[in-house]
């Protein structure tokens, strides 16, 4: 301590009340701080504060220099320090929630945040009775709150707990915040109620259940807005083209991430009203869709954000592909959406043998774009090409569009990859599906609409969660998780409000969820496997067939208590179709792990009682969530042992798990050879995978000649990931020495990002979609 420290000064309590300066109790909180914990020092902390005292001080800033001063001692050596900042920063909260160090009853706590603080749902205390409150109170055990790194407890803070986000007042805690989304979520499960209430619980508590934003920052309030993300789809008319505008606004004031499909729009200069009008394309409804995402901030949570998704056979394709790009002005640009174009065999084929392919206006060959994906659409298109008739038509070489796609998402980092035809072959759904999300883990189905009420229409819905890997301790845990996510999830639906008919009409009729995993770099570290290894594949393999067995076998088990969800009829299970039986066979080559779950046995089950969900999987992001649990991004390798992450409140210093004991086994992302090893590991993944997933790639441009990553093999990537048969490719990393990014290059609304520092991308899972 400085000599200031002696001085008689006063500092001012959170009460308001003066009191003269004592070093021991200083001293007291850091030594509580760091007991128990090896490798760590109370001296050291206050050494690290350097801690200058003066008059009238207040009470909760020298507590926060001590948690900085922690924080600031985390390091691949230090890792202990995390613990320290996580019990300081949970004793400053316990104290400003709590009002002292000892809990409020629950009952108690929940009716305060009902009357006064007016922040809880008032129904909650009409779903349970006093003694239902009370066992539940016994069983909370706020003690693992202390189980939370600091990167983990300051998220939570920062992000999740409820708060008024003006004042930056907290009222909960993180195991009150647990038990009532849990409460919350079976609150009409009336026999074995408090059961499912407490397994929920310990599954939320103990980390084993990674849940999304919305999820876990609304539920338990009034705002009954819990998706991730919608999808929507735009048909050729002026009426669906403003109804969709309409539809992204709302979905993103109710925390929506977007993804739109704007392919049906008809190619610029083509005819209107019989030619007395010139049709302007899309770009500029796309700078209207742009415009409605960007106008709503979602809650001081995260910003709104959208993909937009195009086929490669539309007209306009090479103007679409540069509108992120730095050149060119406002007028011919859009450079706030993500694009991810929907490319499939016929056009790799030609690409491979240097051919030509011909692009369409919607207009005049509608049947391409409603066949796009499906069994005979190679057919049409070469009648198509065929059809003098169609006037509105271009020919393009293939590997000239191809070299100028990769081009534009090597450098903006977000032009993704949609193969239509492993989405619609290697899906769950028996209906065409051309549409992904905002991270381009989900596959739906949809309907256009023509007005904000529309009630035929059909806007995919996004209710997702995560299965913590390293949490997990054998089948019989995993059966038990995957239980409660489906029921829980399943609860969510009819939970929730919905911002349009459409929304409603799909997610009820349909039930469909999209469930991942995340610590699976973690997982690969504890066996000491690098993502380039033979054993690679197959240990992912093995894990998500189970992750997949016990989710469908939840699914089955709920449709034989509630029945099939209603469009049960429209899904490849229906007709005894399971994943495993349509994943691309190339993926034999390296994946020999047998399959160990009792996959005939389940589709019995299936034929007896449906199921509940038409989906049950899609691995997203965790990249904003998973700091809450410790855990590595959904199935991504790190960055580093250490990444700084940016959110709005600041930078954290997040430590993979088990640094201390398998730390030198991580494989860290920039450190791969090449991608091939990765890939092989999402195809293993994607075998047993309904949906799809969101697949990164990595480029360390110092690995390169002249520090320029060649085209080519950006190109490979991509082919590779299709003879694998995975459907979609999310972003293109870069690292130069300098930066890390997403971004190889910064445009105008996204800065480049620092070194070692991973900004909270919370537009998108971790986390939109990011979870």
């Amino acid at each position: 301590m400085t000599s200031k420290m002696s001085k008689e000064i006063s500092i001012t309590k959170r009460s308001g009340k003066k009191e003269k300066f004592s070093p021991d109790k200083i001293n007291k909180i850091l030594q509580w701080a760091c007991a128990d914990t090896k490798g760590v020092s109370f001296e050291q902390v206050a050494m690290n504060a350097h801690l200058q005292f003066f008059e009238g001080i207040t009470s909760k800033d020298i507590h926060n220099i001590l948690i900085e001063a922690a924080a600031g001692l985390i390091t691949e050596e230090t890792p202990q320090y995390q613990d320290v900042a996580s019990r300081l920063l949970n004793y400053q909260l316990r104290k400003e929630v709590w009002g002292g160090k000892d809990a409020p009853r629950l009952f108690d706590f929940v009716k305060t945040n009902i009357e006064v603080n007016k922040v809880y749902d008032p129904e909650i205390l009409s779903w349970y009775d006093k003694k239902d409150f009370d066992k539940l109170n016994d069983y909370i055990d706020h003690n693992r709150d202390l189980d939370f790194t600091y990167a983990g407890i300051k998220q939570l803070c920062e992000k999740y707990l409820v708060q008024d986000r003006v004042s930056k007042t907290i009222f909960e805690t993180p195991q009150f915040a647990y038990m009532l989304i849990a409460m919350t979520l079976f609150k009409n499960y009336h026999e074995k109620r408090l059961d499912y209430v407490k397994r929920a619980y310990n599954a939320f508590s103990k980390h084993k259940i990674n849940l999304p934003t919305p999820l876990m920052a609304g539920v338990r309030t009034t705002l009954k807005s819990y998706a991730s993300c919608m999808l929507i789809t735009v048909d050729d008319t002026l009426k669906s083209i403003f109804a969709s505008n309409n539809a992204i606004g709302f979905a993103t004031a109710n925390r929506y991430g977007i993804g739109i499909n704007f392919s049906r729009i008809r190619a610029t200069n083509s005819p209107v009203q019989n030619g007395t009008v010139v049709h302007t394309g899309p770009i500029p409804y796309l700078k209207m869709y742009e415009a409605a995402v960007k106008s709503c901030h979602q809650n001081g949570i995260r910003g709104g954000s959208a993909t937009a998704n195009v086929a490669f056979f539309h007209k306009d394709i090479e103007d679409i592909l540069v509108l992120k790009n730095n050149a060119g002005t406002d007028d011919n640009r859009v450079r706030k959406l993500d694009y991810c174009i929907a490319f499939d065999g016929l056009f790799y084929e030609r690409f491979l043998k240097n051919q030509n392919i011909t692009l369409f206006s919607y207009h005049e060959a509608p049947e391409l774009w409603n066949n796009f994906g499906m069994p005979g659409f190679k057919e049409l298109y070469e009648k198509a090409e065929k059809n003098n008739n169609l006037k509105y038509k271009k020919t393009i070489n293939a590997r000239e569009l191809f070299m100028l796609f990769s081009k534009e998402r090597f450098e903006t980092g977000r032009m993704y990859v949609f193969n239509a035809d492993h989405v619609n072959s290697h899906g769950t759904w028996t209906e065409q599906v051309d549409t992904t999300n905002l991270c381009v883990e989900v596959t739906h189905p949809l309907k256009p609409i023509y007005n904000i009420d529309d009630t035929n229409g059909e806007i995919g819905v996004c209710i997702l969660a995560a299965v913590n890997l390293l949490e997990i301790k054998d089948d019989t845990d995993m059966e038990h998780t995957c239980d409660i996510i489906v029921r829980m999830l399943d609860e969510l639906i009819d939970h929730q409000n919905y911002f349009a008919p459409a929304a409603a009409n799909f997610a009820k009729k349909r039930r469909s969820l999209g469930i991942g995993i995340t610590n699976l770099a973690a997982i690969f570290a504890r066996e000491g496997v690098k993502y380039w290894d033979k054993k690679a594949p197959n240990i992912a393999a093995r894990l998500m067939e189970s992750v997949s067995y016990y989710l469908i076998n939840a699914s089955a088990e709920l449709a034989g208590e509630k029945g099939p969800c209603e469009k049960y009829v429209y899904t490849k299970f229906s007709r005894g179709i399971l994943p495993i039986d349509t994943y691309k066979k190339d993926v034999d080559e390296f994946v020999t792990e047998k399959l160990h779950q009792d996959w005939e046995e389940l589709r019995e089950k299936i034929r007896k009682n449906g199921l509940r969900n038409s989906t049950l999987t899609a691995l997203m992001p965790c990249e904003s969530s998973a700091v809450i649990q410790s855990s590595t991004n959904g199935i991504e390798p790190p960055r580093s042992l250490i990444t700084s992450k940016r959110s709005k409140a600041g930078i954290v210093p997040s430590v993979v798990p088990g640094v201390e004991k398998y730390g030198e086994h991580y494989t860290l992302a920039f450190e791969m050879p090449s991608n091939e090893g990765y890939l092989k590991v999402v195809a293993a993944l994607q075998k047993f995978v309904d949906m799809s997933i969101s697949t990164n790639l990595y480029y360390n441009v110092n690995k390169y000649p002249d520090r320029k990553v060649s085209q080519n093999d950006l190109i490979k990537d991509i082919l590779t990931a299709y003879k694998y048969g995975i459907k979609t490719l999310y972003y293109t990393n870069t690292y130069d020495g300098d930066t890390q990014t997403a971004l190889n290059k910064p445009t105008t609304s996204e800065p480049a990002k620092q070194e070692g520092v991973v900004t909270d991308d919370s537009g998108c899972a971790g986390g939109a979609c990011t979870l």
